[in-house]
């Protein structure tokens, strides 16, 4: 049965990836890859690609179709899939709204529409499900004071604004019937009152901020020092990117919060803290390109001190479209199966997961397979 994606920052280069990506293999122009319930020997029965139904929230007016052109010349999307599938580009971008800005109406207000344009966008497809996913801009770090529902609806029905734009939205999603992805370190989901009104509707939620480049690597890395006992005394990082996250990252206060959520996964696994420092650089001559550069410094038997230097270059848009694909087919699953609250079996795909779930890769992929297996047979 058919779904819905609705996704906050629906018009910028993540979401278009996305949208290109889904449709392109639906029509057979492109394989899955990068995509990990697609991947041979993964439990299978999960929604395919070219049932997922397109729609969302954003602030920036870019239409979808010059978001493609520019990822086409950015060299992220082949040139002939941009002309190829204008139709699907077209027809997601008929279904996205106008998303949330601060000042332009009360947070109640802005809360009753958003989960209106998403329950209507449901109903006019004739979708099972929706999944939100929030691949917006970073947020700077934001503490919500309020622990419970009524605590936070006393607060939104007086007036105020009390929540920050992640929250906004995932309040919305849970209002209108739907499970939600933080793909971003923004606050999203993670204010108790949310996990309550989440519980309370039977609603899945996951995050947060998708692990697609470094901190993958790192989390695949740290597991072999501490399996082997050789002790990690420093474990220090350079990010240069561009585009649109770099630029939204150059704010000190955005940084912030994605430098703490790359931070926590080495000592996390190897079990000490660990000297060293992540550093993000705008640069916007890189576009839609990010490197990372890490040094490590590891001490061996008898005091030995080595070293291990890597290299990682990628295209963003391109690593974290394939895994929002997943991500909303899972949730959609999880919600079908009885499942709420916070998901931390979708660890596997975050930098700083949400319920637990631990860092170590390995460990990671191990309880996503079992919980896709349980999901595909139908067990809660």
């Amino acid at each position: 049965m058919p779904i819905g994606v609705w996704l906050v920052g629906a018009r910028g280069s993540v979401a278009t990836t996305a949208v290109v990506g889904a449709a392109a293999v639906r029509a057979g122009a492109a394989p899955p890859t990068g995509c990990v319930i697609e991947a041979a020997g993964f439990p299978g029965g999960f929604t395919p690609l070219g049932d997922l139904a397109f729609g969302g929230h954003d602030v920036v007016t870019t239409p979808l179709r010059k978001r493609a052109e520019l990822l086409t010349q950015a060299g992220v999307l082949p040139p002939v899939l941009a002309t190829l599938l204008a139709a699907d580009l077209d027809a997601a971008q008929a279904e996205i709204r106008h998303g949330y800005v601060p000042g332009e109406e009360s947070q109640a207000d802005a809360a009753r529409r958003l989960a209106g344009d998403i329950a209507d966008f449901r109903d006019r497809h004739h979708l099972t499900r929706v999944v939100v996913v929030d691949v917006s801009s970073t947020e700077p770090p934001a503490e919500v004071p309020y622990g419970t529902l009524a605590d936070l609806e006393e607060a939104l029905a007086s007036g105020r604004d009390v929540l920050p734009a992640s929250s906004l939205y995932a309040y919305a999603a849970f209002t209108a019937g739907c499970g939600y992805v933080a793909f971003t370190p923004s606050a999203g989901p993670t204010p108790p009152a949310l996990d309550e009104l989440a519980r309370r509707s039977g609603l899945p939620y996951a995050g947060r901020d998708g692990k697609t480049g470094e901190t993958l690597v790192k989390s695949a890395l740290a597991p072999m020092f501490a399996g082997r006992a050789l002790r990690v005394r420093s474990w220090s990082g350079l990010n240069l990117l561009g585009g649109g996250d770099g630029a939204t990252l150059a704010d000190p206060a955005a940084r912030e919060s994605k430098s703490a959520s790359k931070a926590r996964a080495v000592p996390a696994i190897v079990g000490e803290d660990v000297e060293g420092l992540t550093h993000i650089d705008y640069v916007a001559d890189l576009g839609e390109w990010k490197t990372a550069w890490d040094h490590v410094t590891f001490e061996g038997f008898l005091g030995v001190r080595m070293t291990m230097q890597f290299t990682w270059q990628g295209c963003d848009s391109a690593l974290a479209a394939p895994l929002v694909l997943d991500l909303v087919r899972l949730v959609a699953r999880a919600h079908e199966t009885g499942h709420s609250g916070v998901l931390p079996e979708l660890g596997y795909f975050f930098k700083d997961p949400l319920g637990g779930a631990g860092h170590d890769l390995p460990t990671q992929y191990a309880r996503l397979v079992a919980f896709a297996k349980a999901l595909s047979e139908g067990r809660p």
